[in-house]
């Protein structure tokens, strides 16, 4: 095994004791070409280890985002391998860039171990994994947050599957051209790119008016219902000369420096840390107003960020209620039903950077200025939205002005005594938003297209001159086996109506976007044109516990299916929560063909299938903050989550657990709160890494419209022989 220095530099050890209480320490970190160690001081004459990590193909970098420790801010990793959960290095950094550089590092490690195991795979050879081994330093073992203890294991749990989920660990993040949000539809050309998404069109913005150098907009969006006082969604869009991080961190600060550039922000402070990406805030607008006639007004509500893979960031707002965060005397409440910034990086010009801020706000102001006066509303929203203005001037004071602070800055509302509440836990996880809320997308993998390399033989390009549209009629003119779908049925209801409610249908295939045959050459994507299985019933299931193996279910469409000499390909999507629910699709096909990428994917093993299982979410129908969150980015479910194959004698099925990712189930926080409004996408497939894997094929894909919890049933489920 080599010993070659990967990465190594100072980082903070990040931790919570056996009684629960956090620490932060000093240590000096050392990335191997198979190893993660850390040290007291750097390391010299074969010094050995604090605790040292082997990273293999089961290792993860979880983004647990930022963490409060004694006023101090710092950005959390946390690497652990999947198989030993209760066994991590938790690092953190003072400087979110050098965290993102460490977490590059590590997943890079971990993609060249899987790129080595896969050609000795192919080879015959099958690698033996190692286990992990703790060193000793002055007779002092490892600390008891790596080793797990009971208690902190549970933090662990709560905290830890924090995947940034887009490579491994951030909701929706995605290379520049797969991106489809509100931040590029005015902006971005029309090419075949825009519509990989349907949920985002050009229509749904109109330029309302230019100020301060701003664009300002307003959302042409059709509602049944749009309280008087609640102004339609608007967003200011402008350019300012500094990096992303720069700009993000002080978007996230609610200290004095916040005075410099918001105009409207009068005072702010942390209610409750549910995560690494998602707080309770408190925030008091500075309204100018009649300030004398019209009462001031306060928000609480939930604040959830996330990084993307371009490098952009996105900070999610919206309103909600806390314990601890009461009416105050003096003040209204507004609600904001959705809000935040997407800040994406431009090309330098002359040298420096330069980042598009767009800032959108649709807020409810509450009170009787609202109702009797019109211009009170967008008067006040248009003030709040020149915070963008006040950005870019902020950066374009000095050439030479110093960085914002790096970490940061949020005093605690309960020692700011604006809570009448002093007494409350404010870090323990909130009833609604009990994991995160990014974070950044349901179920969106970190691990993008984009990042992966491909070997391609100079010859191979020539076949790069075909056309993508003879592509296309080759898949569409292939011949399909009928099966007859009417002995199959699922409790959830089939209705191919387009105002359905409480139903699913099948979504055509070309509304996603796969990689062409020649994507090895030029990233290029087409329609994915028709699926290999039909989706043939959908099972909605509660109960008082996990789902696991509904395959065995007697009477279940697979059981069906079995009897009459097809194939299933079953994908169970568990919710947790007090009430666990399961989605359960049912795929069938005559057989699979020898060879191909779905056979060997479903007769392969467990890595290969974590490697290649892929999602495409897209939410066509829902509030602006669920379509941001759940985003369309491809993702790969193994990657994000954890995935249960089971391998039955005619069937395929894959419990994809979304409790194990705190990303995954702070959007469900989201997305189960507002489900019945919800029109919801999902398409399955196996993603192709080499030109004879090309072009990509759907498995199967679905959309489930306006769905109810009420409609769940309780399954009968045999007892499972394993």
């Amino acid at each position: 095994m080599s010993s070659k220095v990967i990465y190594e530099g100072w980082m903070v050890r990040y931790g919570r004791r056996k009684i629960g209480r956090s620490f932060i320490h000093m240590r000096y970190f050392v990335l191997e070409s198979r190893l993660l160690a850390y040290y007291k001081r750097k390391p010299q004459d074969n010094q050995v280890p604090i605790k040292t990590m082997l990273i293999d193909g089961n290792c993860r970098v979880e983004d647990r985002g930022l963490k409060t420790h004694h006023g101090h801010m710092v950005y959390v990793l946390s690497v652990y391998n999947k198989k030993e959960k209760y066994h991590r290095i938790t690092m953190a950094a003072f400087n979110i860039q050098e965290a993102l550089i460490w977490k590059e590092k590590i997943e890079l490690v971990i993609d060249q171990f899987m790129q080595h195991q896969g050609s000795e795979v192919s080879n015959g050879n099958r690698y033996t994994s190692f286990e992990y081994k703790s060193g000793m330093d002055n007779g002092r073992t490892a600390s008891s947050s790596d080793h797990e203890s009971q208690f902190s294991a549970q933090e662990d749990e709560d905290d830890a599957a924090h995947p940034n989920l887009l490579r491994r660990t951030t909701i929706g993040n995605g290379p520049p051209e797969s991106i489809f949000d509100w931040t590029r539809e005015i902006d971005s050309d029309l090419s075949n790119q825009n519509i990989n998404n349907q949920a985002f069109s050009r229509k749904l913005w109109r330029l309302l008016q230019c100020q301060n150098g701003l664009r300002i907009f307003e959302e042409l969006l059709e509602v049944e219902y749009l309280p008087r006082s609640c102004s339609r969604a608007m967003k200011a869009v402008g350019v300012v000369e500094a990096s992303c991080e720069q700009i993000f961190e002080l978007v996230m600060s609610m200290d004095g420096t916040r005075f410099e550039w918001d105009c409207s922000f009068q005072y702010g402070s942390l209610v409750e840390e549910v995560d690494g990406h998602t707080a309770i805030l408190y925030h008091r607008l500075q309204l100018d107003w009649f300030p004398m006639a019209v009462w001031p007004r306060d928000l609480c509500y939930v604040r959830y960020w996330r990084r993307n893979d371009d490098g952009s960031y996105v900070v999610l707002f919206r309103s909600r209620e806390h314990e601890n965060c009461g009416p105050q005397p003096g003040y209204v409440r507004a609600h904001v039903e959705s809000g935040g910034f997407n800040i994406s990086p431009l090309k330098p010009r002359n040298g420096r950077p330069r980042t598009q801020v767009q800032h959108l706000m649709q807020i409810d102001l509450k009170g009787w200025g609202v109702g009797y006066v019109s211009s009170f509303q967008q008067h006040c929203l248009l003030q709040m939205l020149n915070s963008v203005a006040g950005l870019r001037e902020w950066f374009a004071q000095s050439d030479e002005r110093n960085a914002p602070p790096r970490i940061p800055v949020m005093v605690n509302m309960a020692s700011a005594s604006v809570s009448s509440h002093k007494n409350q836990k404010l870090h323990e996880p909130s009833v609604h938003f009990d994991s995160s809320a990014n974070r950044n997308s349901v179920m969106i993998d970190e691990y993008s297209d984009e990042d992966e390399e491909f070997q391609i033989a100079e010859a191979e390009q020539e076949a790069y001159r075909n056309g993508q549209e003879n592509e296309m009629k080759k898949i569409e003119e292939e011949p399909t086996v009928q099966i007859d779908l009417s002995c199959f049925s699922g409790n959830l209801r089939h209705d191919d109506r387009d105002n359905a409610r409480d139903c699913w249908k099948i979504s055509e295939g070309n509304n996603f976007r796969v990689r062409s045959k020649h994507f090895c050459y030029d990233k290029s994507k087409i329609p994915a044109g028709k699926h290999l299985m039909d989706l043939v019933a959908v099972d909605w299931f509660k109960d008082t516990k996990r789902m696991d193996h509904v395959a065995r279910r007697q009477g279940c469409a697979a059981q069906v299916a079995s009897e009459k000499g097809l194939f299933s390909f079953i994908v169970n999507l568990q919710v947790p929560g007090s009430t666990h629910y399961s989605m359960v699709f049912y795929f069938v096909t005559k057989e699979l063909v020898p060879g191909s990428l779905l056979q060997r994917f479903v007769d392969g093993d467990d890595d290969f299938r974590n490697s290649r299982l892929k999602l495409i979410p897209s939410v066509p129908k829902g509030s602006w903050i669920v379509r941001q969150s759940v985003g369309s980015t491809p993702c790969l479910l193994g990657k994000a989550v954890d995935c249960n194959y089971i391998r039955g004698p005619k069937y395929l099925e894959i419990d994809v657990d979304i409790g194990s990712s705190t990303v995954a189930n702070g959007v469900l926080g989201l997305v189960v709160g507002v489900i019945t409004t919800l029109v919801v996408d999902m398409a399955f497939l196996v993603q192709a890494n080499s030109t004879d894997e090309l072009p990509e094929r759907l498995i199967g894909a679905v959309r489930v419209s306006h769905i109810e919890l009420k409609s769940a049933i309780v399954p009968k489920l045999e007892p499972d022989p394993s």
